[in-house]
């Protein structure tokens, strides 16, 4: 885990279906390049928020 990490729900549309995946990047734009790094670049991504922890 990287210095400043946080952890992400990506909503994304993937072969006609909603999943939602937990990424962990140190921004936004970071978890986007992870999930396009893994399921490739005509994933389409609806949403990245950042998962509120509740102590």
């Amino acid at each position: 885990m990287m210095c400043g990490s946080k952890c992400f729900l990506v909503e994304m549309k993937l072969n006609g279906e909603k999943e939602i995946k937990q990424v962990t990047a140190r921004n936004p734009v970071g978890a986007r390049k992870l999930i396009r790094g893994e399921y490739g670049a005509n994933v389409e991504i609806l949403s990245v928020k950042e998962e509120k922890r509740h102590v």
